[in-house]
């Protein structure tokens, strides 16, 4: 099994996040803001990769930094997991539709970040959850796992079902992109010989 666990202690979180990328999608997530459980729960069903994912945060300052740290963890994990991408699918994209939305989603896990975005939202708050810091989630595991990602609002009017269009189809993208193909006989999938660097 393909596995990663990190425990991340600042003045602001403390973090414990463990994945397991050959799993069912099962799940376990406590964050302390509901909306972003909810989130981080689609993407574990989704893609079917494991999570288990805890946070302490200092919310009483903001929801910024246990956002935020929430995703570096979860990023760092899935590098961790990964080791050296030997035989993965690389590169994963998804529609995702939900009602009136959707969605697209496309990624490479290349170990070269960069992030696109072409969404947004016509309300401050999903629940308790600053919409702002969606993009900023995104943003923030794609620079630590290493993933060259691009996510498009294609349309949709709903702020929460764009919201979960935009996970699924994540979720979606990485569970193709992670999965090792046999008919690669556990290569790295790049010319290099490495992915990243």
């Amino acid at each position: 099994m393909r596995t990663g666990r990190i425990e991340r202690k600042t003045a602001e979180t403390a973090i414990l996040v463990e994945v397991n990328l050959d799993g069912t999608g099962n799940y376990e997530v406590s964050t302390g803001i509901g909306f972003l459980d909810h989130m981080v729960e689609q993407f574990s069903k989704h893609s079917l990769i494991d999570v288990t994912m805890k946070v302490d945060g200092d919310l009483h300052v903001d929801q910024h930094h246990t956002t935020e740290d929430s995703a570096i963890a979860l990023g760092q994990a899935i590098t961790d997991a990964l080791g050296d991408k030997a035989g993965i699918g690389r590169y994963g994209s998804a529609y995702s539709p939900m009602d009136e939305t959707l969605a697209r989603v496309a990624l490479d896990i290349s170990g070269r970040p960069y992030f696109v975005w072409k969404a947004g939202f016509t309300q401050e708050k999903l629940g308790e959850w600053d919409t702002e810091l969606i993009e900023h989630w995104f943003h923030s595991v794609s620079q630590t796992a290493g993933i060259t990602l691009h996510m498009e609002l294609l349309y949709g009017t709903n702020n929460h079902h764009i919201c979960e269009a935009l996970y699924k189809g994540f979720a979606r993208a990485m569970r193709v992109a992670v999965e090792q193909d046999p008919r690669k006989g556990g290569a790295i999938p790049s010319t290099k010989g490495q992915l990243g660097g």
